[in-house]
């Protein structure tokens, strides 16, 4: 009830206000059915837009921390994030990507959109970096199509770090139905895995244009904060200035 409340009352209409989203390829998201409807993942803000605009509801995986901030704001938030219909999952070692995937299949089952973003973080700089397989996993064991969607111009509007969105043109970019019944039963082989992992990255880039990064985002953030941390080290600023 409160997520239809927050698309058609409380926050879709804020959200049309200020991105001025323009829409294609809407008729590529099955009117019924379970689907997963795949994503680059530029803004925070990628979280309501995407939902403010489907017809129907969709479902996402959302990192845990979002429910687990501390204090009054932690609590807000948690339910906030519940209301709009995200999932919490846990990011940390190999048991956290199969609870992700058990609570995946479970939207699936339930024949509902699965909004997933195989990145498995934000970009830091706007590129598309390599996808996590757990996207083709839950494909090939739910038997459904992946839709592949592009986020354009969100990173601009929301970049890291931002708390107030500019106000930027942003376009939301539906591509046609990937099918991968052909691989069906082989979602335990890592080769195709793979394969499939990399043609839905491959749609997304052709729909979003960005530059691509054959390289995890979380491993490419992470070696960038401890170059930053080495060189504070080595280089400690002035408490003069």
């Amino acid at each position: 009830m409160f997520y239809y409340l927050l698309k058609y009352v409380l926050l879709g209409p804020l959200l049309r206000t200020v991105f001025h989203p323009r829409i294609e390829g809407l008729e590529h998201v099955p009117a019924s059915g379970p689907a997963i409807v795949a994503g680059n993942h530029l803004s925070f803000s990628d979280h309501f837009l995407m939902p403010a605009i489907l017809k129907r509801r969709i479902t996402f995986l959302a990192k845990a921390e979002y429910f687990t901030g501390p204090g009054l704001k932690g609590r807000l938030t948690a339910a906030f994030f519940r209301s709009a219909g995200q999932i919490p999952v846990d990011r940390s070692g190999k048991e956290a990507g199969r609870a992700a995937i058990r609570e995946g299949l479970g939207v699936l089952r339930e024949g509902e959109l699965l909004g997933i973003y195989p990145e498995g973080t934000r970009s830091h700089d706007g590129r598309l970096y390599k996808g996590k397989i757990g996207v083709a996993v839950m494909a090939l064991k739910a038997g459904v199509p992946v839709v592949p969607c592009a986020m354009i111009g969100t990173f601009e509007a929301q970049p890291p770090g931002r708390v107030v969105p500019h106000m930027y043109p942003v376009t939301i970019r539906f591509g046609k139905p990937l099918d991968f019944s052909r691989y069906a039963g082989l979602e335990n082989e890592k080769a195709v895995l793979r394969a499939v992992t990399d043609e839905i990255m491959y749609a997304i880039l052709s729909l979003s244009g960005q530059e691509y990064v054959d390289r995890y985002a979380a491993v490419v953030k992470a070696e960038q904060a401890e170059a930053k941390g080495e060189k504070e080290r080595r280089f400690p600023r002035s408490p003069l200035g």
